[in-house]
Protein backbone atom coordinates (compact mmCIF):
# COMPACT_ATOMS: atom_id res chain seq x y z
CA UNK A 1 0.00 0.00 0.00
CA UNK A 2 1.31 3.61 -0.45
CA UNK A 3 4.81 2.75 -1.20
CA UNK A 4 7.04 5.42 -2.72
CA UNK A 5 8.12 5.17 -5.86
CA UNK A 6 11.68 6.75 -5.00
CA UNK A 7 12.35 4.34 -1.40
CA UNK A 8 10.98 0.83 -2.62
CA UNK A 9 12.92 -0.11 0.36
CA UNK A 10 12.71 0.08 3.50
CA UNK A 11 9.46 1.85 2.76
CA UNK A 12 8.10 5.43 3.32
CA UNK A 13 9.43 6.84 6.13
CA UNK A 14 6.45 9.01 6.78
CA UNK A 15 5.52 9.62 3.64
CA UNK A 16 6.06 13.00 3.21
CA UNK A 17 4.11 13.58 0.15
CA UNK A 18 1.82 17.01 -0.69
CA UNK A 19 3.71 19.99 -0.20
CA UNK A 20 0.78 22.15 -1.24
CA UNK A 21 -2.17 21.25 0.81
CA UNK A 22 -4.92 22.70 -2.09
CA UNK A 23 -8.24 23.62 -1.51
CA UNK A 24 -10.21 23.92 2.09
CA UNK A 25 -9.57 20.19 3.16
CA UNK A 26 -8.79 22.04 6.77
CA UNK A 27 -10.86 20.32 10.08
CA UNK A 28 -10.73 16.55 7.67
CA UNK A 29 -8.01 14.85 10.35
CA UNK A 30 -10.67 15.91 13.07
CA UNK A 31 -13.51 14.67 11.33
CA UNK A 32 -12.32 11.25 10.66
CA UNK A 33 -10.62 10.67 14.21
CA UNK A 34 -14.07 12.30 16.13
CA UNK A 35 -17.47 9.97 15.84
CA UNK A 36 -19.67 13.32 14.62
CA UNK A 37 -22.11 12.43 17.25
CA UNK A 38 -24.34 15.66 15.65
CA UNK A 39 -24.92 13.37 12.20
CA UNK A 40 -27.43 10.91 13.39
CA UNK A 41 -29.73 12.52 11.24
CA UNK A 42 -31.69 15.34 13.07
CA UNK A 43 -35.67 15.15 14.11
CA UNK A 44 -37.28 12.63 15.79
CA UNK A 45 -37.24 9.09 15.93
CA UNK A 46 -39.75 6.99 13.59
CA UNK A 47 -41.64 4.23 15.02
CA UNK A 48 -38.82 3.91 17.73
CA UNK A 49 -36.12 2.91 15.65
CA UNK A 50 -32.83 4.58 16.14
CA UNK A 51 -30.51 6.23 13.65
CA UNK A 52 -27.42 4.40 12.85
CA UNK A 53 -24.25 5.14 13.64
CA UNK A 54 -22.26 7.81 11.39
CA UNK A 55 -18.93 5.68 12.08
CA UNK A 56 -17.80 2.44 12.52
CA UNK A 57 -15.74 3.18 15.44
CA UNK A 58 -12.38 2.32 14.23
CA UNK A 59 -9.27 2.55 16.49
CA UNK A 60 -7.40 4.42 14.52
CA UNK A 61 -10.10 6.18 12.07
CA UNK A 62 -13.65 5.71 14.40
CA UNK A 63 -15.51 8.26 12.54
CA UNK A 64 -14.54 6.56 8.75
CA UNK A 65 -17.86 4.05 7.01
CA UNK A 66 -21.30 3.97 9.19
CA UNK A 67 -23.08 1.71 10.84
CA UNK A 68 -26.49 -0.11 9.95
CA UNK A 69 -26.18 -1.13 6.85
CA UNK A 70 -23.77 -3.47 4.53
CA UNK A 71 -23.31 -2.06 0.93
CA UNK A 72 -23.33 -5.29 -1.67
CA UNK A 73 -23.15 -3.26 -4.54
CA UNK A 74 -21.85 0.10 -6.07
CA UNK A 75 -23.51 1.38 -9.37
CA UNK A 76 -21.96 4.69 -10.21
CA UNK A 77 -22.67 6.97 -13.44
CA UNK A 78 -20.40 9.83 -14.03
CA UNK A 79 -19.02 12.53 -16.09
CA UNK A 80 -16.08 14.26 -15.70
CA UNK A 81 -14.87 17.44 -17.65
CA UNK A 82 -11.31 17.78 -17.60
CA UNK A 83 -11.36 21.75 -18.60
CA UNK A 84 -13.09 22.64 -15.46
CA UNK A 85 -12.52 19.44 -13.14
CA UNK A 86 -16.50 19.05 -12.70
CA UNK A 87 -17.45 15.47 -11.99
CA UNK A 88 -21.40 15.03 -11.91
CA UNK A 89 -22.49 11.86 -11.02
CA UNK A 90 -25.65 9.44 -9.61
CA UNK A 91 -24.37 6.42 -7.24
CA UNK A 92 -26.70 3.96 -6.66
CA UNK A 93 -26.20 1.89 -3.62
CA UNK A 94 -27.75 -1.56 -2.68
CA UNK A 95 -27.38 -2.84 0.86
CA UNK A 96 -29.01 -4.62 3.09
CA UNK A 97 -29.63 -2.94 6.73
CA UNK A 98 -28.10 -4.77 9.80
CA UNK A 99 -30.39 -3.18 12.24
CA UNK A 100 -33.56 -1.51 12.24
CA UNK A 101 -32.74 2.16 11.83
CA UNK A 102 -34.55 5.80 10.55
CA UNK A 103 -31.41 7.32 9.32
CA UNK A 104 -28.02 6.37 8.03
CA UNK A 105 -25.11 8.08 7.10
CA UNK A 106 -22.86 8.10 4.06
CA UNK A 107 -19.31 9.08 3.63
CA UNK A 108 -19.14 12.01 1.11
CA UNK A 109 -16.44 14.93 0.86
CA UNK A 110 -17.06 17.84 -0.67
CA UNK A 111 -19.45 18.21 -3.90
CA UNK A 112 -23.04 19.38 -3.44
CA UNK A 113 -25.89 16.83 -3.45
CA UNK A 114 -29.27 17.59 -5.37
CA UNK A 115 -31.45 14.92 -4.45
CA UNK A 116 -31.60 11.36 -2.22
CA UNK A 117 -33.78 9.02 -2.92
CA UNK A 118 -34.44 5.54 -1.07
CA UNK A 119 -36.14 2.49 -2.81
CA UNK A 120 -37.18 5.44 -5.75
CA UNK A 121 -38.78 7.56 -2.66
CA UNK A 122 -37.68 10.83 -2.00
CA UNK A 123 -35.97 11.03 1.20
CA UNK A 124 -34.63 14.24 3.06
CA UNK A 125 -30.95 14.81 3.75
CA UNK A 126 -28.49 16.85 5.07
CA UNK A 127 -24.72 17.95 5.35
CA UNK A 128 -22.44 17.90 8.50
CA UNK A 129 -18.52 17.10 7.20
CA UNK A 130 -17.75 14.60 5.19
CA UNK A 131 -21.32 12.49 6.89
CA UNK A 132 -24.43 12.87 4.28
CA UNK A 133 -27.21 11.79 7.06
CA UNK A 134 -29.93 10.09 4.82
CA UNK A 135 -33.46 9.50 6.35
CA UNK A 136 -36.27 7.53 4.39
CA UNK A 137 -39.59 8.56 4.22
CA UNK A 138 -40.15 5.05 6.31
CA UNK A 139 -37.63 3.30 8.94
CA UNK A 140 -35.50 0.51 7.49
CA UNK A 141 -36.41 -3.04 8.96
CA UNK A 142 -33.15 -5.05 10.08
CA UNK A 143 -32.72 -7.44 7.01
CA UNK A 144 -34.17 -5.33 4.48
CA UNK A 145 -32.51 -4.85 1.22
CA UNK A 146 -32.78 -1.02 0.12
CA UNK A 147 -31.29 0.52 -2.60
CA UNK A 148 -30.36 4.25 -2.01
CA UNK A 149 -29.68 6.58 -5.10
CA UNK A 150 -27.58 10.21 -4.87
CA UNK A 151 -27.19 12.78 -7.70
CA UNK A 152 -24.42 14.93 -7.13
CA UNK A 153 -21.83 17.43 -8.62
CA UNK A 154 -19.31 19.72 -7.92
CA UNK A 155 -14.85 19.75 -8.46
CA UNK A 156 -13.61 16.67 -6.42
CA UNK A 157 -10.48 17.73 -4.04
CA UNK A 158 -7.93 16.23 -2.68
CA UNK A 159 -7.92 15.25 0.89
CA UNK A 160 -4.99 15.75 3.91
CA UNK A 161 -4.30 12.10 5.52
CA UNK A 162 -3.56 12.86 9.20
CA UNK A 163 0.27 12.27 8.38
CA UNK A 164 0.03 15.10 5.60
CA UNK A 165 -0.06 13.42 2.86
CA UNK A 166 -3.27 13.36 0.05
CA UNK A 167 -5.12 11.01 -1.10
CA UNK A 168 -8.98 11.70 -3.00
CA UNK A 169 -9.48 13.21 -6.30
CA UNK A 170 -5.82 13.74 -8.15
CA UNK A 171 -6.55 16.28 -11.07
CA UNK A 172 -4.31 16.28 -13.88
CA UNK A 173 -3.74 18.39 -17.01
CA UNK A 174 -5.69 15.85 -19.01
CA UNK A 175 -7.93 14.20 -17.02
CA UNK A 176 -7.82 12.76 -13.38
CA UNK A 177 -6.29 10.18 -11.20
CA UNK A 178 -8.27 8.43 -8.30
CA UNK A 179 -6.57 7.56 -5.12
CA UNK A 180 -8.38 6.76 -2.03
CA UNK A 181 -6.54 5.44 0.66
CA UNK A 182 -7.66 5.13 3.35
CA UNK A 183 -10.47 7.78 3.11
CA UNK A 184 -10.15 8.75 0.11
CA UNK A 185 -13.06 7.19 -1.75
CA UNK A 186 -15.56 9.65 -0.74
CA UNK A 187 -13.92 12.31 -2.56
CA UNK A 188 -15.80 11.17 -5.73
CA UNK A 189 -18.75 8.98 -4.44
CA UNK A 190 -20.77 8.54 -1.51
CA UNK A 191 -19.98 5.09 0.40
CA UNK A 192 -19.68 3.67 3.53
CA UNK A 193 -15.99 4.00 3.37
CA UNK A 194 -14.43 1.45 5.85
CA UNK A 195 -12.55 -1.34 4.69
CA UNK A 196 -15.04 -3.90 6.27
CA UNK A 197 -17.53 -3.32 3.71
CA UNK A 198 -16.62 -4.81 0.59
CA UNK A 199 -18.60 -4.78 -2.39
CA UNK A 200 -19.27 -5.34 -6.34
CA UNK A 201 -19.05 -2.22 -8.23
CA UNK A 202 -20.58 -1.35 -11.90
CA UNK A 203 -18.80 2.30 -12.82
CA UNK A 204 -19.98 3.81 -16.10
CA UNK A 205 -17.93 7.46 -17.10
CA UNK A 206 -18.53 9.88 -19.68
CA UNK A 207 -15.70 11.79 -20.69
CA UNK A 208 -14.25 13.91 -24.56
CA UNK A 209 -13.78 11.26 -27.03
CA UNK A 210 -9.83 10.62 -27.57
CA UNK A 211 -9.38 10.24 -23.64
CA UNK A 212 -9.26 7.25 -21.83
CA UNK A 213 -11.30 5.84 -18.62
CA UNK A 214 -9.41 3.09 -16.50
CA UNK A 215 -10.57 1.19 -13.44
CA UNK A 216 -10.80 -1.94 -11.53
CA UNK A 217 -12.18 -4.94 -12.63
CA UNK A 218 -13.37 -5.59 -16.20
CA UNK A 219 -14.03 -3.33 -19.44
CA UNK A 220 -17.67 -4.59 -19.93
CA UNK A 221 -18.19 -1.93 -23.20
CA UNK A 222 -17.62 1.73 -24.48
CA UNK A 223 -20.11 3.80 -26.35
CA UNK A 224 -19.07 7.15 -28.39
CA UNK A 225 -21.91 9.19 -29.78
CA UNK A 226 -21.63 13.60 -29.32
CA UNK A 227 -17.89 13.66 -28.85
CA UNK A 228 -18.12 11.76 -25.98
CA UNK A 229 -16.79 8.32 -24.89
CA UNK A 230 -18.44 6.54 -21.92
CA UNK A 231 -16.61 3.58 -20.43
CA UNK A 232 -18.23 0.73 -18.81
CA UNK A 233 -15.83 -0.86 -15.57
CA UNK A 234 -17.47 -4.15 -13.95
CA UNK A 235 -15.54 -5.18 -10.39
CA UNK A 236 -17.27 -8.28 -9.65
CA UNK A 237 -15.24 -9.54 -6.70
CA UNK A 238 -16.18 -7.70 -3.11
CA UNK A 239 -13.85 -4.54 -3.14
CA UNK A 240 -13.18 -1.90 -0.51
CA UNK A 241 -13.52 1.27 -1.24
CA UNK A 242 -9.62 2.36 -0.74
CA UNK A 243 -8.93 0.31 -3.20
CA UNK A 244 -11.46 1.84 -6.26
CA UNK A 245 -9.32 3.95 -8.47
CA UNK A 246 -10.90 6.01 -11.96
CA UNK A 247 -7.63 7.01 -14.21
CA UNK A 248 -8.77 9.78 -16.96
CA UNK A 249 -6.41 11.10 -19.57
CA UNK A 250 -4.47 10.34 -22.53
CA UNK A 251 -2.80 6.27 -22.37
CA UNK A 252 -1.15 4.24 -24.28
CA UNK A 253 -3.46 0.68 -23.64
CA UNK A 254 -1.46 -2.31 -24.02
CA UNK A 255 -3.46 -5.58 -23.57
CA UNK A 256 -1.98 -9.10 -23.15
CA UNK A 257 -1.59 -12.16 -21.09
CA UNK A 258 1.00 -13.63 -18.58
CA UNK A 259 1.89 -17.00 -19.61
CA UNK A 260 -0.47 -18.94 -17.59
CA UNK A 261 -2.95 -17.01 -19.61
CA UNK A 262 -4.44 -14.62 -17.33
CA UNK A 263 -5.60 -11.11 -19.22
CA UNK A 264 -3.25 -8.29 -18.72
CA UNK A 265 -5.22 -3.98 -19.20
CA UNK A 266 -1.81 -1.77 -18.75
CA UNK A 267 -2.67 1.95 -19.58
CA UNK A 268 0.24 4.03 -19.21
CA UNK A 269 0.83 8.02 -19.57
CA UNK A 270 3.64 8.44 -22.47
CA UNK A 271 5.23 10.75 -20.49
CA UNK A 272 5.58 8.85 -17.15
CA UNK A 273 6.80 5.83 -20.11
CA UNK A 274 10.79 6.36 -18.73
CA UNK A 275 13.00 3.11 -19.98
CA UNK A 276 12.96 1.69 -15.84
CA UNK A 277 9.14 1.63 -15.97
CA UNK A 278 9.25 0.19 -18.90
CA UNK A 279 11.57 -2.72 -18.43
CA UNK A 280 9.36 -3.10 -15.27
CA UNK A 281 6.15 -3.65 -16.71
CA UNK A 282 7.74 -5.78 -19.28
CA UNK A 283 8.44 -8.14 -16.40
CA UNK A 284 4.56 -7.82 -15.27
CA UNK A 285 3.78 -11.43 -15.84
CA UNK A 286 7.01 -12.70 -15.26
CA UNK A 287 6.22 -10.91 -11.51
CA UNK A 288 2.68 -12.49 -10.94
CA UNK A 289 3.24 -15.90 -12.10
CA UNK A 290 5.95 -16.37 -9.78
CA UNK A 291 3.87 -14.82 -6.63
CA UNK A 292 1.04 -17.34 -7.96
CA UNK A 293 3.01 -19.80 -7.52
CA UNK A 294 4.33 -18.87 -3.70
CA UNK A 295 0.61 -17.67 -3.02
CA UNK A 296 -1.52 -19.37 -4.83
CA UNK A 297 -3.73 -18.93 -7.82
CA UNK A 298 -4.01 -15.26 -8.50
CA UNK A 299 -7.42 -14.59 -6.84
CA UNK A 300 -8.79 -11.86 -10.10
CA UNK A 301 -9.99 -11.99 -13.17
CA UNK A 302 -7.28 -10.03 -14.89
CA UNK A 303 -4.73 -7.77 -13.92
CA UNK A 304 -2.69 -4.67 -15.03
CA UNK A 305 -1.22 -1.10 -14.29
CA UNK A 306 -2.03 2.24 -14.38
CA UNK A 307 0.60 4.34 -14.96
CA UNK A 308 0.03 8.31 -14.79
CA UNK A 309 1.46 11.59 -15.31
CA UNK A 310 0.87 13.76 -11.95
CA UNK A 311 2.12 17.74 -11.43
CA UNK A 312 5.59 17.49 -9.32
CA UNK A 313 5.39 17.64 -5.86
CA UNK A 314 1.83 15.86 -6.06
CA UNK A 315 1.36 12.18 -5.10
CA UNK A 316 4.85 10.53 -5.06
CA UNK A 317 3.37 6.97 -3.55
CA UNK A 318 2.03 3.84 -5.60
CA UNK A 319 -1.43 2.09 -4.16
CA UNK A 320 -2.42 -1.54 -4.89
CA UNK A 321 -5.78 -0.46 -6.00
CA UNK A 322 -8.31 -3.84 -7.06
CA UNK A 323 -6.57 -6.19 -9.74
CA UNK A 324 -5.03 -2.55 -11.43
CA UNK A 325 -2.29 -1.06 -9.41
CA UNK A 326 -1.89 2.37 -9.70
CA UNK A 327 1.36 4.20 -10.07
CA UNK A 328 1.05 7.99 -10.67
CA UNK A 329 4.39 9.24 -12.25
CA UNK A 330 6.07 12.88 -12.34
CA UNK A 331 9.31 14.20 -13.88
CA UNK A 332 11.14 13.59 -10.93
CA UNK A 333 11.73 9.72 -10.82
CA UNK A 334 10.65 6.81 -12.59
CA UNK A 335 6.77 6.26 -12.17
CA UNK A 336 7.61 2.43 -11.64
CA UNK A 337 10.75 0.04 -10.07
CA UNK A 338 10.18 -2.95 -10.12
CA UNK A 339 10.42 -3.79 -6.84
CA UNK A 340 7.48 -1.63 -6.21
CA UNK A 341 5.92 -2.86 -8.86
CA UNK A 342 6.32 -6.93 -6.59
CA UNK A 343 5.20 -4.88 -3.57
CA UNK A 344 1.65 -3.59 -5.24
CA UNK A 345 1.28 -6.93 -7.23
CA UNK A 346 1.70 -9.02 -4.29
CA UNK A 347 -1.19 -6.97 -2.36
CA UNK A 348 -3.67 -8.68 -4.39
CA UNK A 349 -3.61 -11.35 -2.44
CA UNK A 350 -2.82 -9.86 0.92
CA UNK A 351 -4.69 -6.94 1.23
CA UNK A 352 -6.85 -7.27 -1.72
CA UNK A 353 -8.54 -10.46 -1.81
CA UNK A 354 -7.64 -11.32 2.32
CA UNK A 355 -8.48 -7.39 3.58
CA UNK A 356 -7.82 -5.77 7.10
CA UNK A 357 -11.11 -5.93 9.49
CA UNK A 358 -9.95 -2.46 10.55
CA UNK A 359 -7.03 0.18 9.87
CA UNK A 360 -5.30 -1.32 13.14
CA UNK A 361 -4.38 -4.48 10.95
CA UNK A 362 -2.49 -3.02 8.42
CA UNK A 363 0.15 -4.79 9.09
CA UNK A 364 -1.27 -8.08 7.56
CA UNK A 365 -0.90 -5.66 4.01
CA UNK A 366 2.46 -4.15 4.35
CA UNK A 367 3.93 -6.88 6.13
CA UNK A 368 3.91 -9.05 3.37
CA UNK A 369 3.65 -7.13 0.54
CA UNK A 370 7.55 -5.86 2.24
CA UNK A 371 8.43 -9.86 2.78
CA UNK A 372 7.77 -10.16 -0.89
CA UNK A 373 9.88 -7.88 -2.05
CA UNK A 374 12.71 -9.71 -0.01
CA UNK A 375 11.94 -12.46 -1.41
CA UNK A 376 11.94 -11.35 -4.80
CA UNK A 377 15.57 -10.02 -4.24
CA UNK A 378 16.55 -13.04 -3.14
CA UNK A 379 14.42 -14.99 -6.51
CA UNK A 380 16.97 -12.32 -8.22
CA UNK A 381 20.05 -12.83 -6.81
CA UNK A 382 19.96 -9.63 -4.96
CA UNK A 383 20.07 -9.04 -1.59
CA UNK A 384 18.89 -12.00 0.69
CA UNK A 385 15.96 -12.39 2.88
CA UNK A 386 18.38 -12.60 6.03
CA UNK A 387 20.40 -9.59 5.16
CA UNK A 388 17.05 -7.27 4.98
CA UNK A 389 15.57 -8.75 8.15
CA UNK A 390 19.49 -7.77 9.56
CA UNK A 391 19.16 -4.28 8.03
CA UNK A 392 15.65 -3.99 9.62
CA UNK A 393 16.38 -5.32 13.08
CA UNK A 394 19.46 -2.49 13.21
CA UNK A 395 17.21 0.54 12.08
CA UNK A 396 15.65 2.48 14.95
CA UNK A 397 12.68 3.46 13.35
CA UNK A 398 11.28 0.29 12.70
CA UNK A 399 11.01 -0.03 16.24
CA UNK A 400 8.76 3.49 17.13
CA UNK A 401 5.55 0.78 17.63
CA UNK A 402 4.75 -2.66 17.13
CA UNK A 403 3.51 -3.20 13.55
CA UNK A 404 0.13 -4.60 15.06
CA UNK A 405 -0.57 -1.39 17.18
CA UNK A 406 0.13 1.91 15.48
CA UNK A 407 -0.48 4.15 17.69
CA UNK A 408 -2.24 7.04 15.79
CA UNK A 409 -3.63 7.35 11.93
CA UNK A 410 -0.68 9.66 11.61
CA UNK A 411 1.78 5.90 12.02
CA UNK A 412 -0.88 4.24 9.33
CA UNK A 413 2.39 3.66 6.82
CA UNK A 414 5.08 4.23 9.46
CA UNK A 415 8.35 2.14 9.18
CA UNK A 416 7.18 -0.51 11.85
CA UNK A 417 3.89 -1.66 9.92
CA UNK A 418 6.45 -2.33 6.79
CA UNK A 419 9.70 -3.78 7.52
CA UNK A 420 9.01 -4.87 10.95
CA UNK A 421 5.99 -6.51 10.07
CA UNK A 422 8.03 -8.54 7.25
CA UNK A 423 10.45 -9.32 10.36
CA UNK A 424 7.03 -10.91 12.09
CA UNK A 425 7.38 -13.75 9.06
CA UNK A 426 10.54 -13.69 8.71
CA UNK A 427 10.72 -15.26 12.37
CA UNK A 428 7.52 -17.42 11.51
CA UNK A 429 9.20 -18.76 8.71
CA UNK A 430 12.57 -19.59 11.18
CA UNK A 431 10.20 -21.16 13.73
CA UNK A 432 7.61 -22.71 11.61
CA UNK A 433 9.83 -23.96 8.96
CA UNK A 434 9.74 -23.91 5.13
CA UNK A 435 6.98 -26.14 4.39
CA UNK A 436 4.30 -25.05 7.17
CA UNK A 437 5.49 -21.33 6.60
CA UNK A 438 4.99 -21.54 2.51
CA UNK A 439 1.69 -23.52 3.57
CA UNK A 440 0.91 -20.12 5.62
CA UNK A 441 1.23 -18.10 2.31
CA UNK A 442 -0.52 -20.04 0.08
CA UNK A 443 -3.78 -20.59 2.65
CA UNK A 444 -4.00 -17.40 4.66
CA UNK A 445 -5.05 -15.56 1.61
CA UNK A 446 -7.42 -18.23 0.49
CA UNK A 447 -8.97 -18.50 3.78
CA UNK A 448 -10.21 -14.84 3.88
CA UNK A 449 -11.35 -15.08 0.25
CA UNK A 450 -12.68 -11.67 -0.72
CA UNK A 451 -13.57 -11.18 2.95
CA UNK A 452 -11.60 -9.54 5.92
CA UNK A 453 -9.64 -10.72 8.65
CA UNK A 454 -8.16 -9.17 12.07
CA UNK A 455 -4.50 -9.66 13.62
CA UNK A 456 -5.95 -12.26 16.27
CA UNK A 457 -7.57 -14.21 13.39
CA UNK A 458 -4.08 -14.80 11.92
CA UNK A 459 -1.84 -15.42 14.99
CA UNK A 460 -4.67 -18.23 15.38
CA UNK A 461 -4.21 -19.31 11.91
CA UNK A 462 -0.57 -19.65 11.94
CA UNK A 463 -0.77 -21.26 14.95
CA UNK A 464 -2.49 -23.88 13.98
CA UNK A 465 0.23 -24.84 11.49
CA UNK A 466 2.83 -25.73 13.45
CA UNK A 467 3.35 -27.81 16.67
CA UNK A 468 5.43 -24.90 18.30
CA UNK A 469 4.23 -22.54 21.01
CA UNK A 470 3.85 -18.70 18.77
CA UNK A 471 3.39 -16.60 21.61
CA UNK A 472 6.48 -16.14 22.74
CA UNK A 473 7.38 -14.75 19.00
CA UNK A 474 4.55 -12.78 18.55
CA UNK A 475 5.02 -11.23 22.06
CA UNK A 476 7.88 -10.50 21.12
CA UNK A 477 7.93 -9.20 17.21
CA UNK A 478 4.51 -8.60 17.27
CA UNK A 479 3.23 -6.71 19.87
CA UNK A 480 5.99 -5.82 21.76
CA UNK A 481 8.16 -2.48 22.42
CA UNK A 482 11.92 -3.99 23.32
CA UNK A 483 14.10 -4.46 20.80
CA UNK A 484 15.71 -7.77 20.45
CA UNK A 485 19.52 -8.42 20.50
CA UNK A 486 19.52 -10.01 17.72
CA UNK A 487 17.61 -12.00 15.12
Amino acid sequence: MRLRRDRPLPPPRGRARGRSPAASRAGLTALLLTCCVACTGGGAVASGAPAAAPGLGDRLLPGAGNGGYDVTHYGLDLSYDPTGGRLTGTAVLTATATEAMSAFDLDLSGLTVGSVRVDGRPATFRRDGTELTVRPDRPLARGARFETTVGYAGVPQLLTDPDGSHEGWFRTDDGALALGEPVGAMAWFPCNDHPSDKAAYDLTVSVPAGLTAVSNGELAGTATRGGRTAYHWRTTAPMATYLATLGIGHYTVTRTSTPSGLPLYIAVDPRSDDPQTADALRRLPEVLDWESGLFGRYPFASSGAIVDHLPKGVGGYALETQNRPAFPGDAGAPAVRLDTLVHELSHQWFGDWATPASWSDIWLNEGFATYAEWLWQEHEGGTTVAANAAAALAGTSDWAFPPAAPPTAAQLFAPPVYSRGALVLYELRRTMGDRAFLTLLRTWPAAHAGGNATTAEFTAFAQRLTPHDLRPLFATWLYGSAKPAHL
